[in-house]
């Protein structure tokens, strides 16, 4: 026998050993509740494990870094000016992404937004009818540059400044899910964190993983339905977008987007973007970005930053929904990939 014909029986012998083992592997589903949203979690092992506990056990300990909603996490005693409060690992990692993804995005990203968040009625308040002089006096809160972490210590340039990790922390939880998992030697996963999503590997006999992309829904309409189907591998999927939260006040359609550098929600016909990424907290984040910045300007963004995909629902002059997608994410639609 040749040494290239060797080779290639080994070759071939690894590949049926890899198949024949994921043929044995069992199919685990979890559902449950948690970051005020649901989580679904489907994976492959061969021993069937059920891992919940701890995956609601990390949650609970997630929220208490990262969650707003408690009085007792880190993010909310840093933002009461708690000079005991301490980052964290996962404080600490989130943090240092945010910044780096909103020195990339000149701003469009960025975690400071708490206090228009708050007053534009998104928060923990009710909608405000804010005037320009009441935006312009909130704004100076508003800026990445003017806080730091030294030493685990969160430094604002004012202690009135907060900062929100919502936009970028379910991103991050299905990343640490995934590598959860992978150190219980799951490789083949698909994580759903509210809609945040993390695949890795494939369905036994190679089949891809199948996410939906929601198609916007028009006012007052609450069912879903889905606009495109992807099929992922060993990639993140995320989606921001605006026409599920929002209020109307004096004929004016606010949406939840903040642009930090206006003070207003953005106004722009851009309804809904989804980004590919490798990493669900990249996915999270940019997602926001590009919500700020508007199809044109992500657009070019893209251009510059080929590890990003994206696909955007928008309305045209005319009110009707268009569509554009970068090639990288076109080719990973359905229609577009066989099995």
């Amino acid at each position: 026998m040749t040494k290239t014909g060797f080779l290639s029986l080994i070759a071939v012998s690894v590949v049926m050993a890899s198949c024949g083992r994921m043929h044995n592997l069992k199919e685990v589903k979890l559902n449950g509740m948690a970051q005020g949203t649901y989580y679904a979690i489907t994976y492959y092992d061969e021993e069937g494990r059920n891992f919940q506990p701890a995956i609601d056990s990390f949650f609970r300990a997630f929220d208490m870094s990262a969650s707003v909603y408690l009085k007792e996490s880190v993010i909310s005693r840093f933002n009461n000016n708690d000079s005991t409060a301490v980052a964290d690992d996962a404080f600490t990692y989130v943090f240092k992404k945010a910044q780096e993804v909103s020195e990339m995005t000149d701003g469009a990203f960025d975690i400071t937004t708490m206090p228009l968040t708050n007053a534009w009625g998104f928060g923990f308040t009710d909608a405000m009818k804010l005037t320009q002089e009441q935006v312009d006096s909130i704004l100076p809160l508003v800026n990445y540059r003017n806080i730091s972490l030294e030493n685990g210590r969160l430094i604002k340039a004012d202690p009135a400044i907060m900062i929100d990790y919502n936009a970028i922390a379910q991103g991050y939880s299905a990343d640490l899910i995934g590598k959860m998992l992978e150190t219980e030697g799951i490789k083949n996963y698909l994580i759903d964190v509210g809609g945040e999503v993390l695949a890795r590997g494939a369905k036994p006999g190679g089949k891809l993983w199948r996410v939906g992309i929601e198609k916007p829904a028009g006012e007052g309409d609450e069912t879903r339905t889905v606009d495109v189907v992807v099929k992922l591998k060993d990639k993140a999927l995320a989606s921001s977008g605006n026409y599920r939260r929002y209020f109307v006040k004096d004929g004016v359609k606010y949406s939840h987007t903040i642009d930090p550098k206006t003070g207003y929600p953005v106004t722009h016909s851009l309804l809904s973007v989804s980004v590919l990424a490798d990493d669900c907290i990249s996915a999270d984040a940019f997602a926001t970005a590009f919500m700020v910045m508007g199809v044109e300007k992500s657009r070019d963004f893209l251009s510059k930053h080929p590890g990003l995909e994206a696909h955007f629902i928008f309305s045209d002059a005319q009110g009707t929904n268009q569509h554009w997608t970068s090639p990288g994410l076109e080719k990973l639609f359905e229609d577009n990939n066989a099995e």
